[in-house]
């Protein structure tokens, strides 16, 4: 048959009567099939194989258990999870006084930031401290005995001149009304004499104030200005004493983020260490939302992870979640669902070792 042979039977009837044909042959045969819904045994002899790798391990599947179980991801922390420290203000990191592994009590000094400003302003504070308590000292006890003496011999001298200057005067009026003085010696010995008295009431004055004491008004203000230069260097102290990152409890320095020399901004999110109480290792486990009725706390249950394959790290449930959420610990599983509500379940582990916080494992909860 010739090309236009062919192209005359493709653009014939009896073309489409032979495709119809075999479409419904083809449906016909995958009917008479059934549907696959049981293995065969062919495919249940492939699936116990052990796969070996090229590198001489085996593949990551897990056997799962047998029994009443509720199943779930889950992944290790510490008692009371971990506690991630920050500083409240930005700068650059001078000192790290830990490192990884150590462990620490609370109020414990973590790490030390740049405070040369902050050092220089406290000790200001302190000094502006120290002069507003001795002023106050001062006000309060008053003038020396010494110097009391010499104000009251001041007063003494001051009313011996007054004195003489006084009877001068008198003597050179008494002149001058029988022409034996001056009007001119008669007005300068008055005016002296008025001065030396005016020079004996302040003398008397300063005498009473010393002998007296400070006044109330001068101490109160005295005390006024110490409260304020305490306040001032309160706050110094306060502004310095943040720059040093203090555990707030006492645990594990699990990670270090920052290393001395680098600038550390509290924006950023990060913090400076993570620490937490590891003295109790626990599993934090997302159970979904259809198996939360099979919960209690108590129960028993177990982790395992491809660490430690054929290992049953065995705990006990201490605390399920009070409200249902989205779920925390992600698999690399491609077709795991994301959107599912699940409720937080804690088991604490009585065989923890090997174990590391953060380590993603699969949890079991009896029931």
């Amino acid at each position: 048959m010739n090309f236009q042979g062919f192209r005359g039977f493709f653009s014939s009837k009896y073309f489409g009567f032979v495709l119809l044909l075999l479409c419904v042959f083809a449906i016909g045969k995958t009917m008479a099939g059934g549907r696959q819904t049981v293995p065969i045994a062919k495919d249940r002899e492939k699936s116990k194989r052990t796969a070996v790798l090229k590198t001489g391990g085996t593949d990551e599947r897990v056997e799962v258990p047998t029994g009443q179980f509720v199943a779930g991801n889950g992944v290790i922390e510490p008692k009371d999870r971990e506690t991630k420290v920050s500083s409240h203000v930005p700068g650059r990191i001078a000192h790290v006084l830990v490192k990884e592994g150590d462990k620490v009590d609370a109020g414990a000094p973590l790490a030390e930031m740049e405070s040369d400003a902050e050092k220089a302003n406290l000790a200001a504070a302190e000094g502006d401290l120290a002069q507003a308590k001795a002023e106050l000292l001062r006000t309060t006890r008053g003038l020396r005995r010494e110097d009391r003496d010499a104000i009251v011999a001041d007063a003494d001298g001051a009313r011996a001149r007054a004195e003489l200057s006084k009877s001068q005067a008198t003597r050179i009026e008494t002149l001058a009304g029988g022409g034996a003085a001056t009007p001119d010696e008669l007005e300068k010995a008055k005016r002296q004499a008025e001065a030396d008295q005016r020079a004996l009431e302040a003398a008397n004055a300063r005498k009473q104030a010393a002998v007296s004491g400070s006044r109330s008004e001068d101490v109160m203000a005295a005390q006024a200005r110490v409260s304020a230069a305490e306040a001032r260097r309160d706050q110094a102290k306060a502004t310095f004493e943040r720059l040093t990152i203090r555990a707030p409890i006492a645990g594990e320095v699990l990670q270090l983020k920052l290393r001395a020399g680098e600038y550390y901004n509290p924006q950023g999110g990060d913090p400076i260490v993570i620490i937490g109480d590891t003295s109790k290792l626990r599993v934090r486990m997302d159970v979904d939302e259809r198996d939360v009725a099979k919960l209690k706390v108590g129960a028993a249950a177990f982790a395992t992870l491809t660490a430690y394959p054929g290992k049953r790290f065995r705990g006990h449930v201490v605390d399920i979640g009070h409200r249902m959420g989205r779920k925390n610990i992600r698999t690399d599983d491609p077709v795991e669902r994301i959107d599912t509500k699940i409720l937080e379940v804690v088991f604490e582990l009585d065989d923890r070792d090997g174990l590391l916080p953060g380590l993603r494992v699969t949890s079991y909860i009896e029931y």
